[in-house]
């Protein structure tokens, strides 16, 4: 069994042929989307998070939209880039959109990738090291204060006249979502990073590239990356157990749309690339064909048989029919003969 749900990018362009020219519209749509998904069967609303970009920005106000407007999919990020972010401000925000949610919030956070901007975190406030050049252990800082303040300990010095009467000792943040805690995933882009995940006791969250590290096909590289995660997790006990999702293109041909979009396109193979200087990328081939195909070239990923969850990536300018389309026949014409329903 898989939890299957659409990652989206939230790409919207002013263009004519684009379902989504604004980005009110792309979160609209994203809405709408998120609770076509949860009425055909699906599993979860997943949003990458962009700055100085035509892409989702500033999640938790349609994470909280998402949250009000369903009542069973799962509702996350995959994933938010840590060098921008308050860690105080972000559990307060994160812990109200869980609450809203009744506890479905899965947030996938990460140093993040290469941005639109040169070091776009400076404008949003924060200096790193001299010896800090990618933000990467700012990130890293961040995310264990962000787990920190999650456990909902208290920590802040109450004033003795305050305005309103306070509970005894140390005062923590509020809302406190309690659970949320178990729900953070990492966005692990090396096979050490995803230890690392594992040693501060966060699911893991493993996308459609990562540092080319054996020169091995990228689904066997990826699963050899799952198989470490859990080795390192099983030497701790963090109380829960942990989950692990991956990000894959997948279209079942089904109809002309399909064929008219698909067919011919996408990338057949692996590919290998740059994301950083000097730190060479392989990136996950895309799946397009019939459903019979497809479920026999799924059956050879070794990355997905290891996960619990696949987080479906979707051409998001296509509009929500077209989308939930594209999940609907995942969820019904390829899941159930590959044992996943």
């Amino acid at each position: 069994m898989k939890k299957i749900g659409f990652l989206s990018f939230g790409h919207w362009t002013p263009h004519p042929q684009s379902s989504a020219r604004s980005a009110g519209d792309m979160l609209l749509q994203s809405i709408d989307l998120a609770q076509a998904v949860e009425d055909i069967g699906g599993d979860g609303a997943y949003f990458r998070v962009h700055h100085f970009a035509r892409q989702m920005s500033s999640p938790f106000p349609l994470l909280a939209a998402i949250g009000a407007k369903t009542s069973r999919i799962e509702i996350g990020t995959g994933v938010i880039d840590m060098r921008y972010e308050n860690p105080l401000y972000m559990v307060e925000d994160a812990s109200s959109a869980d609450l809203i949610a009744e506890g479905r919030l899965q947030l996938g956070i990460s140093r993040g990738s290469p941005e639109q901007v040169i070091d776009g975190w400076r404008h949003f406030g924060y200096q790193v090291d001299e010896d800090d050049a990618d933000g990467a252990a700012m990130a890293r800082g961040k995310t264990e204060l962000l787990l920190q303040l999650l456990e909902g300990q208290g920590f802040a010095e109450p004033n003795p006249r305050p305005m309103f009467p306070n509970p005894p000792g140390p005062l923590r943040l509020e809302p406190h979502s309690e659970g949320l805690r178990e729900r953070i995933w990492w966005g692990a882009g090396a096979n050490a990073t995803a230890v690392w995940a594992a040693q501060q006791g966060m699911n893991l969250m493993s996308s459609t590239l990562k540092f080319d590290e054996t020169g091995e096909p990228f689904h066997v590289q990826q699963a050899g990356q799952i198989r470490m995660f859990r080795e390192e997790w099983a030497k701790h006990d963090w109380g829960f157990e942990p989950r692990v999702s991956v990000s894959r293109s997948i279209v079942a041909i089904t109809d002309e749309r399909d064929r008219r979009y698909f067919v011919g396109g996408g990338d057949r193979e692996d590919q290998i690339g740059y994301i950083e200087a000097n730190q060479r990328a392989i990136f996950g081939r895309s799946y397009a064909a019939e459903p019979e195909v497809l479920i026999e070239e799924l059956r050879r990923d070794e990355a997905i048989a290891e996960s619990d969850t696949l987080l479906i990536t979707i051409p998001s300018q296509l509009g929500v029919d077209y989308n939930a389309h594209l999940i609907e026949s995942i969820v019904k014409d390829v899941a159930p003969a590959l044992g996943w329903r």
